[in-house]
Formats: structure tokens, sequence, C-alpha cells
């Protein structure tokens, strides 16, 4: 059985700690091993402190929150963190590419465009902050960085889940063992 699930959560700090229980709740629930039910915790963590952080209200639609989406299917986790803020600010650099402009944690790089994927840079050690997204990026497989123009950003990661049971469960996650 696959599990999806999508919340749609405000823009306060109390947000950060429901999504990531209702994470770790569902993968103990499939089987998932403790270590990587912990560290996809602390990934989704940092995506959702940063859009409590740095995301502001929608331009057109004036929503103050932000969007997570989860699925596991097999042994593969995806997640979605999308907010609905003004989205990485772009500015044109000499010879026409554009440069994405961030401030706090949010990942500084080049993007071609709407849609386009951000690349996040090395952190700052020393910092208080902006170390988020290179956690992101450590604690998973893949990561992709969006900018959504009029309709904020969005942070996408997956993971390979293990199974605390590599046996019959194995891709099958509520598989009941006979």
């Amino acid at each position: 059985m696959d599990i999806w699930w999508s919340l749609h959560l405000r823009r306060e700090p109390a947000s950060v700690p429901l999504a990531r229980r209702i994470l770790l709740q569902t993968m103990a629930a499939a089987g998932v091993d403790p270590d990587v039910s912990y560290e996809v915790g602390v990934a989704l963590s940092e995506a959702c402190a940063n859009a409590v952080e740095h995301a502001g209200p929608g331009e057109e639609s004036g929503d103050d929150g932000f969007q997570v989406t989860a699925a596991i299917i097999g042994d593969r986790l995806r997640i979605e963190v999308a907010d609905s803020g003004p989205g990485f600010a772009v500015r044109v650099r000499p010879g026409g590419r554009r440069r994405v402009k961030t401030t706090g944690a949010r990942a500084a790089g080049t993007a071609g465009g709407a849609g386009r994927t951000v690349k996040a840079p090395a952190p700052d050690l020393c910092a208080e902050s902006g170390r988020g997204l290179f956690l992101i990026r450590a604690l998973s497989d893949s990561v992709q960085f969006r900018n959504h123009p009029r309709s904020g950003a969005s942070v996408c990661f997956d993971r390979t889940l293990t199974y605390r049971d590599h046996g019959e469960r194995r891709g099958r996650p509520f598989a009941h063992a006979s």
C-alpha cells in the first residue's frame, strides 16, 4: 500500500513540529527504519521552518499558509513544502543571466526563470542561520528548490527508505506478516 498526504498549515512556528510529528508517525506505522525517519524529519523541519520564517502572504491570494505534501511509494519518499509568499527574488545580471537573490536561509544560485531549479550554496558554518537548505540536501537523495512567481517557492526532496524488517514488508509498508 502506498501512502500520500497533504497538509495546509498556518505560517506559524507551531506548524513545524506538527508536520514533523505527522510524518514520523506515518513512517513508524509503515515500518520505516527509525534512523531514516529521524533524518527525513530533520529535513522536513528545516523546509517548514524556512516557509514559516521567510514566506509572506501570497501577493494575489493573501494566503498566509504553506503546503506540505508527502508520498511513500514502495521504498521512495517524496516531500514537497510550498509556500504562497513572493518566492525567490530574481535579479538580471549582465549578459541576461538571472540570479536568485535571497535572504536568511533561502538558497542563492542561478535560475533560468519561473519554475526552474535553484542551487543552494554551502552555508556559513559560523552563522546563526542559513544551514537549513544545506541540511535538506545532505539528508536527501535529491532536492529541488523552485521559484514560482506570484505563487511562492517550493522545496521538493526525495529519500530512499529502508524498513525495520527487510523481509515481507520491503516495498509494501502495511503488509502484515503471517
